[in-house]
């Protein structure tokens, strides 16, 4: 598709959604964006009255990707399966060509306030991912569901960070075999 044929407002969100994950938010200015993204500042300012605002539809666009996948992964499976399945989706998110970490962490990186907009993004993922683990969890009948869960999210932090540090398919491997070794059959 031709750029001309892409709603500004799309072509902004994956120039954003491009250049942040590779460089950081805060490395890329407003400037850079408007310009690979061929808008003019009015067009961005219109859909995205701060550049808060584009980094938050960044995240929850990230969001809604990996909720498509994890949800799709998880699909017509048992407990145990689903929730291993669950996890291989970030095992295989770090082997990725251009892996960088994890998008929600590196934000967090960058945006302290607890109480700023990305933030709540932020949180809002992770309490759906903890929640996807939970419900796993307490479907294998695990006598502390929300223990389990808090645990899983902790290796998923650890897998996003050391897929980007150390050898990708070590680290999903190394995810793979914590799942079975937490819930084994």
């Amino acid at each position: 598709m031709k750029t001309a044929e892409v709603h500004p407002k799309d072509r902004l969100l994956a120039t954003a959604s491009r250049l942040f994950y590779a460089e950081g938010i805060h490395a890329v200015g407003v400037e850079r964006l408007v310009g690979e993204a061929s808008v003019t500042r009015a067009t961005f300012y219109r859909h995205y009255p701060t550049k808060d605002d584009l980094v938050a539809a960044y995240l929850a666009e990230t969001s809604r990707q990996i909720r498509v996948a994890v949800d799709a992964a998880r699909a017509g499976k048992p407990p145990r399966e689903a929730l291993a399945s669950a996890l291989a989706v970030v095992g295989d998110a770090t082997c990725g060509e251009d892996f960088r970490g994890c998008q929600f962490l590196n934000a967090a990186a960058e945006y302290p306030d607890a109480e700023s907009q990305v933030r709540r993004v932020i949180d809002d993922h992770r309490q759906w991912f903890f929640e996807v683990l939970r419900s796993e969890a307490a479907a294998l009948g695990h006598p502390e569901p929300n223990h389990a869960a808090r645990v899983l999210v902790l290796l998923r932090d650890g897998a996003l960070h050391g897929g980007e540090l150390d050898d990708a398919e070590t680290v999903r491997a190394t995810l793979q075999r914590a799942v079975e070794d937490f819930f084994p059959a």
